[in-house]
């Protein structure tokens, strides 16, 4: 990689360079157009970013003044786990970076923010189909084995 990536916290300074990679990630999952998040979902998660008392965080990946990836996480308790544990929810790349390390360097960094806080564990979850990502989730943590269940209410 030729530009200097910088791993940093979210700023509100961010919006405008977050924003396509937010977009992206949603349209990877199949929420655009039609089925695309309401509005109010993304302007409560921005929001959610910058209050300390949320236990949602964001970090992102910049080079050469662009953000080009973006981590979002949350601690919260566990019945199996004396201390917090850390949901890794979204993770995404710029199409014209990946295989290049930012996502690699995006989780190692959630990894050292979870250590700080006192997290016991890491843990995300990925579609079935996303070969990409799960060659490196492979590389950088232990598939469980654990199937996903939900019901919308």
């Amino acid at each position: 990689m030729s530009d200097q990536l910088i791993i940093r916290p979210l700023d509100p300074q961010d919006l405008a360079g977050w924003r396509p990679l937010w977009d992206g990630y949603n349209a990877f999952y199949g929420r655009s157009g039609p089925t695309a998040l309401p509005e109010s979902i993304t302007q409560v998660t921005w929001h959610r970013f910058f209050d300390p008392a949320e236990p949602v965080h964001a970090l992102v990946a910049e080079s050469a003044g662009r953000i080009v990836g973006l981590a979002h996480y949350i601690f919260h308790r566990s019945t199996t786990r004396l201390h917090d544990v850390c949901y890794l929810q979204d993770l995404f790349t710029a199409p014209d970076r990946r295989g290049l390390g930012v996502g690699r360097q995006l989780i190692e960094a959630v990894y050292d923010k979870a250590r700080a806080a006192g997290s016991s564990r890491v843990y995300w979850q990925t579609h079935t189909d996303n070969a990409a990502g799960r060659a490196l989730y492979d590389k950088v943590a232990r598939h469980l084995g654990f199937i996903v269940y939900a019901h919308e209410l």
